[in-house]
């Protein structure tokens, strides 16, 4: 993401997988591992609206972990239809974890359907500090209900994932979702008020 961002390999349950980390300015005051979207349309740990998330993070004094999904850049193994991903997520959050540290969790898109799954797995045993997701693909998987204090934005104009789906998956947990108007999938154009709105959503 900038010259100070260091890559790093991880073991996973399908091989190596591929992971990079930015730091903040200070002694980072939690870990945040992000997910991004889905793997055979392109998506990558690259993809500006996850690169968007971790500025957001660092701002908040997070050290950013973004990592390849199986079988994407260099890490290893295949396409698992969200099955392996989640497996993937939750090797990484392992392997970053810091014991004296909160760990939080976010995600756009596909990659917001596999933090909230990952997020459910650990609730019980090793519970993340809160959870942040971006356009999650409410209408394409079966994401999980998730803690009440969980960050949700979404585009008013989404044209992947619609709009009215993600309402429909939060009305029945009373959880709010922030609409940025006008604003489609990809947020182009609009990845400052995004980081803005994640940023200003957290310390609320």
């Amino acid at each position: 993401m900038n010259r100070e961002t260091r890559s790093l390999l991880i073991d996973g349950p399908a091989g190596v997988i591929q992971a990079e980390v930015d730091e903040p300015a200070a002694l980072p005051r939690g870990v945040v591992v992000l997910c991004h979207p889905h793997p055979q349309h392109g998506g990558t740990m690259g993809n500006k609206v996850v690169q968007t998330l971790a500025r957001a993070f660092l701002q908040l004094g997070y050290r950013a972990v973004r990592f390849n999904f199986r079988g994407v850049g260099q890490s290893a193994g295949a396409w698992d239809e969200g099955r392996g991903e989640v497996d993937d997520a939750l090797a990484v959050i392992a392997a970053v974890r810091v014991a004296d540290l909160p760990m939080a969790l976010g995600g756009f898109s596909f990659g917001g359907f596999i933090a909230a799954q990952a997020a459910a797995a650990l609730a019980e045993h090793a519970p993340i500090e809160r959870l942040v997701l971006v356009g999650p693909a409410t209408s394409r998987f079966p994401v999980p209900a998730v803690a009440a204090d969980t960050v949700v934005v979404h585009g008013e104009a989404d044209d992947v994932v619609p709009l009215s789906a993600t309402l429909d998956w939060a009305r029945p947990q009373a959880l709010p979702v922030i609409v940025l108007p006008g604003v489609g999938h990809f947020f182009h154009g609009q990845l400052s008020l995004l980081k803005n709105q994640v940023v200003q959503a957290w310390h609320r």
